[in-house]
């Protein structure tokens, strides 16, 4: 949950970016640990964006050499950006994990048309299911390698290990894109013996204002390295299937793109 003060105040920035840059959002979410359902009280709100500009603006021949994102420096712990729409559906062109995680996210703050509706809906048929273990493999062994395999661990970060693991078995098991809430994961596919060791470190977490160093914690290390060891190279090696090759997916992309930028 967002304070109601804090989603006022949020808004109303995201107003004033619409203003000084001249565009129109058609999307913005909360995205990071609050979104995952393990915030801390002092975490940052990790505000995201999806933006339109007038018809004539991408009229334009090099419109590809144009910036295509909006970014602002941490405020009152509001960290907001955005992306302009054709760079948003070129992501989702080529299942972007973290594009795909803002559209499911549980906290809105502006929803302008049926845009994140409409890819939420595409991602079912076009979401290429190699091409997100590699994202969350390489998020899972990039923070275990950095933070966890050492005397003392960063214990917060098991989170940022353990979901995107979840996240893969999430994916093995359902054939379908992974929930962005965390306890949705745990609950859908942890293994029993491992949850009772997470529900103590997430209450910890929750009720902190930050988690520092510690022990590492044996139970979950296990399963991180054993998981580790069983994707291995799994996910390495293929590239990254670009569904633009899909004659119907890139015409689906470019009514969207065409419809919003006309009604914007």
């Amino acid at each position: 949950m967002i304070d109601p003060e804090i989603f006022v105040k949020i808004v109303k920035r995201l107003r004033a970016a619409e203003v000084e840059h001249s565009v129109r959002i058609l999307y913005a979410c909360e995205s990071g640990s609050r979104a995952w359902g393990f915030a801390s009280p002092d975490s940052d709100y990790d505000v995201r964006f999806i933006y339109t500009h007038s018809a004539e603006w991408y009229l334009s021949f090099d419109v590809e050499k144009k910036r295509d994102v909006i970014e602002y420096p941490i405020v009152d712990e509001i960290d907001c950006c955005g992306w302009d729409v054709r760079k948003a559906l070129y992501l989702f062109s080529r299942t972007n994990g973290a594009l795909l995680e803002w559209l499911k996210s549980p906290i809105k703050y502006i929803e302008h048309g049926p845009f994140a509706d409409r890819l939420n809906e595409l991602e079912q048929k076009t979401a290429n299911h190699t091409a997100l273990c590699y994202h969350y493999s390489s998020m899972a062994r990039g923070n275990a390698r950095e933070y966890l395999f050492k005397d003392q661990a960063r214990l917060k970060k098991y989170f940022y290990v353990l979901r995107p693991l979840l996240a893969i078995r999430y994916i093995e098991e359902c054939q379908c894109p992974p929930p962005i809430e965390f306890h949705e994961l745990v609950e859908s596919v942890a293994p029993p013996l491992l949850r009772p060791y997470i529900a103590k470190l997430l209450e910890t977490k929750q009720s902190s204002s930050e988690l520092g160093l510690g022990p590492p914690i044996p139970e979950i290390n296990a399963f991180i390295e054993a998981e580790l060891q069983r994707h291995g190279e799994s996910f390495k090696g293929q590239g990254r299937p670009d569904i633009q090759d899909s004659r119907e997916v890139r015409a689906e992309l470019n009514d969207l793109f065409r419809e919003v930028i006309h009604n914007a």
